[in-house]
């Protein structure tokens, strides 16, 4: 029976797989987590999925406990800012698409509205509340929308039905930190220390840690969590790492931590602005704003990144310090090698673009407890995991790819490489398709990556990819149910606003 799990590396990867461990095993099952004091977190990842959900709902946290401890805020949507060259905006939101007689908004909106209203706008209610700064929840702590509120409990994303609202901002620094409390109480074994050493059986698997003041720290499956470095997976296994460079370019970030002048103007959405040679994060915290450049550095160096950020963001506050971060675009090709699994920075990473990074960590882990092997380490098993694990990254690279591929600016050398980058075949493929018609579910990446079908038809029409027009079998079909099904979503936004407190009035009462 494997029972004894050592997590090498803290951080957001490293706590949450260790809170998740022992929720899911108990004391069945003994978890020590060794990391350094002297290493810090990069503590970029402070946007995430609404699946991230499922991830608390499991371990029994409740929003309003943990958020006010993490700086936490709601996140609503993306707000894509300039992705066109023309200065507007629109809003990638965690809202399905409704249907009138078989067909999407998004296909009515383009047989009923052509370009009187923003498609947003028209097609979801999200872009409503986002615009007006509005909380999801009213003040007596109610959701917005009815049906979709309680705890799931000790469900996974593979139990996902209802498309949930929201996802969260927050500080990845105090998420850890929280996590760290509750790991512990849990029975968590905490081993501060530097690893000065990995060590390894005739079988070329790990045996063991060694570190600085406490010795060799023995398991049999170890967890790495040590981030870009890969300490475990790849530096001692020498597992292969495949870049993803050649389609998503973008290997660089610099980051800021900008107080907020005015409290009260808490967006409860992400925002990313495109740049001459990438795109500037804006995620909205309790009391600060966290926000990064994200570039090539084929195209900016970092000393120009810093100052295009600083300028964008924090003008005239040079004490401000810049956190570079070079990132490891791609994944290993496998994740999972001998007894040792690599979850989060250290398995694969396709930039911050759609808040992947904390939704890769949460699969992982789940992927992990449904995989957990015995005595046997059966083969199949550990292959259906690194399947499961190697599909959602790839499916996410795909989706990534199509942001840059169809944005409809091309106003710089970094932007006029992006129209003409190699990408994946199924990709191009795909929009070539998508250049005459909105997909369906059968034309998007097949496996589970986390984004359905409204995702695909928000960008391709967000981006400016999609100038046809509506398909011609809307012609003949009575559109009096779409015209009822926009004017209710229409009335139904403008109530929500009007009884919606402000995000910054609800997280306050939080408080």
């Amino acid at each position: 029976m494997i029972n004894d799990v050592v997590i090498v590396g803290g951080g957001t990867a490293g706590w949450m797989t260790a809170t998740y461990l022992k929720t899911a095993f108990g004391d069945r099952v003994s978890v020590t987590l060794v990391e350094s004091p002297r290493i810090p977190t990069i503590g970029v990842g402070e946007a995430t999925f609404s699946t991230v959900r499922h991830f608390f709902d499991y371990l029994g946290l409740d929003e309003r406990e943990w958020m006010p401890h993490c700086a936490a805020s709601y996140k609503l949507a993306i707000r894509f800012q300039n992705w066109r060259g023309d200065g507007g905006h629109f809003y990638h939101p965690f809202e399905r698409l409704r249907v009138s007689q078989g067909f999407t908004l998004a296909d009515w909106h383009l047989q009923l509205n052509g370009a009187a209203e923003p498609f947003d706008r028209h097609c979801y209610v999200t872009p409503w509340l986002c615009e007006a700064r509005r909380s999801p929840r009213l003040l007596d702590g109610n959701l917005f929308v009815s049906g979709l509120d309680g705890s799931l409990g000790r469900s996974t994303l593979d139990d996902q039905r209802a498309q949930f609202p929201y996802a969260y901002h927050f500080d990845a620094a105090q998420l850890a930190a929280y996590l760290t409390g509750i790991g512990v109480r849990l029975g968590v074994r905490h081993v501060r220390d530097d690893v000065t050493a990995v060590g390894q059986d005739e079988r070329g698997w790990i045996s063991h840690v060694s570190t600085k003041e406490h010795g060799d720290v023995t398991g049999q499956l170890f967890v790495d969590c040590t981030g870009f470095r890969g300490l475990l997976i790849n530096q001692t296994l020498g597992e292969r790492f495949r870049s993803f460079t050649d389609v998503l370019p973008n290997n660089r970030a610099v980051a800021l931590r900008v107080p907020r002048e005015d409290q009260e103007l808490i967006n409860p959405y992400t925002t990313a602005t495109a740049m001459e040679a990438g795109w500037i994060w804006t995620i909205p915290l309790y009391g600060r704003d966290g926000t990064g450049y994200v570039y090539s550095d084929e195209y900016c160096s970092p000393e120009e990144a810093e100052r295009t950020l600083r300028a964008f963001a924090a003008p005239g506050r040079d004490d401000l310090e810049a956190n570079h971060i070079r990132m490891r675009i791609g994944r290993n090709e496998r994740s999972w090698v001998g007894n040792c699994v690599a979850v989060g920075l250290s398995s694969g990473f396709v930039e911050p673009l759609e808040s992947t990074g904390i939704f890769f960590i949460q699969h992982a882990i789940e992927q992990l407890v449904k995989h957990f092997p015995d005595e046997r380490w059966e083969p199949r098993l550990i292959d259906g995991y690194n399947d499961k694990v190697a599909r959602v990254i790839d499916g996410v690279r795909e989706f990534l790819a199509l942001h840059y591929r169809a944005a409809a600016r091309a106003d710089t050398p970094y932007w006029k490489e992006a129209k003409v980058r190699p990408i994946p075949e199924w990709l191009a493929e795909f929009l070539a398709v998508a250049a005459t018609r909105l997909p369906d579910e059968s034309m998007i990446y097949p496996y589970y990556h986390g984004f359905e079908l409204y995702s695909w038809i928000t960008m391709l029409l967000g981006l400016g990819h999609s100038r046809h027009g509506p398909r011609p079998a809307l012609a003949h079909l009575d559109p009096a149910g779409a015209r009822a099904e926009f004017a209710g979503l229409r009335a139904g936004a403008q109530r929500m606003v009007a009884a919606l407190p402000t995000a910054h009035a609800y997280l306050t009462s939080l408080r």
